[in-house]
């Protein structure tokens, strides 16, 4: 019972934090005189500060966070936000031309897929959105970036061990500072700097080259890119601006996909130890050979017109492959028209995903990492004398055995259920779906699961109700990275057991 306390009070600071951003995006139904939208807005606002003021009240005097209470209310946190969040989407026409609004389980699915920073979407033409519900959509994909929890503790917090455990309940571990409220209000400005940056940057490049984005453009898509979230105001996703355009946006991907501790080292001047660090140099890697192989696999396509045009082949492999290594999920071409295995790689792209510590899903670099060298290790240790000294080198230091074969567990069962949830999607998707292919299945399950966003066209309004569900599950455990799922399960059938 105490737990459960602790979890509810913690959670009012998440409604609490969250109402007081949601907010802001009244100020574009004001400034394009959609004032129906103010109401599902301002509604939803104060459903958030109401729920969050009342549990406050009531569980105030609550005991310190624990690890366990931490794991369960990051679960909650991210189950209850998003639904809270689907009252724009049902309220708001999502077709300002026939006046159509969404159901219940399609305004949860694009909700929680804009809290996830995925970007699968239910929406078919984005331009026909009203300028507020585009905006809304854009805004829950920037916060929801950052992390909820982060949010919370930058505005509410107070410096201590609960505000740690609850830190890496939202899947983070890495500091900028001794203190977890000082490192996430680090978090915070760098992450407003680049998209500020970003937002300039686009506008500029609008202004001054053919085929730009204007200024809301801009800045939707500076906030999503970011963010690692993909959601677009165009139809066509990125499709229709420039080149020079599309290569900022590459930029962006990749700034968002980089841990927050690296830019913080970047942003200070240590230039030798951000590009040391460990993803950031694996992803520099990682990002060459999957350009490489695209290439190759895409001028291959006789279909496609790659086989005259190279530069046109790089340009589009290179945007796709970042787009899903950052899982970002923003698209220059149709993805559908390209072979199974292009679209493979990409798949694998998307579970490996970005940077632990930054905006981007996946099981993260930091995991492939040691998976990878916890291998190398192996192998070593089998094939060697039985008394030769190992040094096992991990992010630029030497581990003690006993840590290094720690680290390399955890990321080994972190990822090893990962993959399960992975596979229960995949066959749940192909029960529903026996007429579609293997890879557009796998495809579109690893898109949901690693918060990519990039989709072969199996995601749209009219999907069977259980591929919704499927979906907004491998979202929501993508998001979290597993642990506090399970450790939210393990509570609920604890209860059950107490009850009966």
């Amino acid at each position: 019972m105490s737990d459960l306390k602790t979890v509810l009070r913690d959670l009012s600071n998440i409604f609490i934090a969250v109402g007081a951003m949601s907010f802001i995006p009244l100020l574009v139904p004001l400034y394009y005189k959609e004032y129906y939208a103010i109401f599902p807005l301002l509604i939803t606002c104060l459903v958030f500060l109401q729920i969050g003021i009342l549990m406050f009240v009531l569980f105030q005097h609550a005991e310190t966070t624990n690890f366990k209470s931490a794991m369960v209310t990051a679960a909650l946190g991210w189950l209850f936000v998003p639904v809270i969040s689907t009252i724009p989407f049902l309220l708001m026409p999502y077709n300002q031309n026939s006046g159509a609004t969404m159901g219940l389980l399609s305004a949860f699915f694009e909700s929680m897929s804009g809290w996830t920073g995925t970007g699968l979407t239910m929406v078919n033409n984005e331009q026909l959105l009203p300028y507020s519900l585009q905006f809304w959509r854009t805004w829950i994909q920037w916060i929801g970036g950052v992390g909820v929890i982060v949010l919370t503790l930058s505005i509410l917090a107070r410096p201590g061990v609960g505000s740690f455990v609850l830190y890496r309940g939202e899947a983070r571990e890495k500091r900028t500072h001794p203190s977890i409220v000082s490192t996430v209000r680090t978090i915070w400005w760098i992450f407003l700097l680049y998209t500020i940056a970003g937002i300039i940057g686009l506008l500029l490049i609008g202004h001054l080259f053919p085929n730009g984005m204007n200024a809301w453009e801009a800045i939707n898509h500076a906030l999503t890119t970011i963010a690692t979230g993909g959601f677009s105001v165009n139809d066509d996703s990125i499709t229709g601006f420039g080149t020079l355009c599309q290569l900022f946006i590459v930029v962006l991907m990749f700034i968002g996909a980089i841990a927050f501790a690296a830019h913080y080292n970047l942003l200070k001047g240590r230039i030798r130890r951000f590009f040391s660090d460990t993803q950031v140099k694996a992803m520099i890697v990682i990002v060459c050979i999957g350009l490489v192989l695209l290439v190759l696999i895409n001028i291959n396509n006789q279909n496609l017109q790659y086989s005259t045009n190279y530069l046109l082949a790089i340009r589009d492999s290179g945007f796709q492959f970042v787009s899903a290594l950052t899982c970002t999920g923003l698209n220059t071409v149709d993805i559908s028209t390209w072979t199974e295995s292009a679209k493979l790689l990409l798949a694998l792209a998307m579970i490996v995903g970005g940077a632990a510590g930054s905006t981007a899903g996946g099981i993260k670099l930091f995991r492939a990492i040691l998976l990878f060298k916890g291998a190398g290790w192996r192998v070593k240790r089998s094939i060697s004398f039985p008394r030769r000294v190992f040094i096992r080198r991990f992010g630029g230091r030497c581990l003690p055995e006993k840590e290094a074969v720690d680290l390399v567990n955890e990321a080994a069962i972190v990822s090893f259920i990962w993959l399960l949830m992975l596979i229960a999607g995949f066959f749940v998707m192909a029960f529903i779906y026996p007429q579609e292919t293997i890879g557009n299945i796998f495809f579109e399950v690893c898109s949901a699961q690693g918060n990519a966003g990039l989709s072969v066209g199996l995601t749209t309004i009219s999907m069977d109700p259980l591929a919704k569900i499927m979906l907004i599950f491998n979202m929501w455990i993508g998001r979290l990275e597993i642990i506090p799922v399970i450790v939210l399960l393990r509570s609920l059938v604890g209860i059950k057991r107490n009850i009966l």
